[in-house]
């Protein structure tokens, strides 16, 4: 049965990588370190001390103000972020819908990107082959499919995405908020898919600000403020208990 275990855990990353994201930022910022000191970039506390366990079975919606650690402690049970201290323990396949166009390179096709994608997913090239013809028939792309990434519109690179993140379910599925991805045909499409991956998992963790499809879904809620868990109990009460918070820091 699949489980989640988090002991102590705390998640440190560096900033400097957020200071410059092009190469041409980061020359800037080498010539200016010639003419003055740089200002000091400390390391961020994504996570501090988070102990938890989500068993078989449970729902659970996951509540924070935007920087309060939400998406960085999904990327930590998706693998993406080991913990700096502490212990992290999942027993289950995952399926994370989280930031779903990483992964797509702009100068390579769809069908590319297919592969490149379904293998940072942890897919074998064999298993993403297998799928490739669902995906491309659930992006619905038409032609563009084997046209380079960087000619599509956003929504159309939301959608191949999202094709290919939805193309295998998991005992453990993490949701960043509910996807919206295209026109109201495509969106109704993606909404059923989410529905049925939702119903063959185990786990779902659903970060939302959406209240009532946080209560609708989940029976367990969790409330992160500045990278604590600050409650862990019934869903309504954590809607109480982050609403009364963001009034006060409002």
């Amino acid at each position: 049965m699949a489980y989640i275990r988090m002991t102590s855990v705390d998640l440190h990353y560096s900033a400097l990588g957020l200071a410059n994201r092009s190469l041409k930022g980061a020359a800037l910022d080498l010539l200016a370190r010639g003419r003055k000191p740089s200002r000091r970039i400390r390391d961020i506390h994504a996570l501090k001390n988070i102990t938890l366990k989500i068993g078989a079975g449970e729902r659970v919606g996951l509540l924070g103000h935007n920087g309060a650690g939400k998406s960085t402690l999904l990327k930590s049970i998706a693998g993406l972020y080991p913990p700096s201290a502490g212990s992290l323990e999942v027993v289950g396949g995952v399926r994370a819908l989280i930031e779903i166009s990483l992964g797509f390179e702009p100068d390579a096709t769809g069908r590319e990107n297919i592969l490149y994608r379904g293998l940072l997913m942890g897919l074998k090239p064999s298993e993403v082959r297998a799928l490739e013809d669902e995906i491309v028939a659930f992006a619905d792309i038409g032609e563009f499919i084997d046209y380079p990434i960087k000619t599509y519109s956003s929504g159309m690179q939301v959608r191949l995405a999202f094709a290919v993140s939805v193309a295998v379910s998991g005992e453990i599925l993490l949701l960043d908020e509910i996807i919206g991805a295209g026109d109201a045909t495509f969106m109704e499409k993606a909404k059923e898919r989410v529905r049925k991956l939702i119903e063959c998992s185990q786990i779902l963790i659903l970060a939302s600000h959406d209240f009532t499809s946080l209560q609708s879904m989940c029976e367990r809620g969790l409330v992160l403020h500045r990278g604590e868990l600050i409650f862990d109990g019934p869903i309504a009460e954590a809607v109480e208990t982050y609403s009364a918070l963001h009034r006060l820091i409002s």
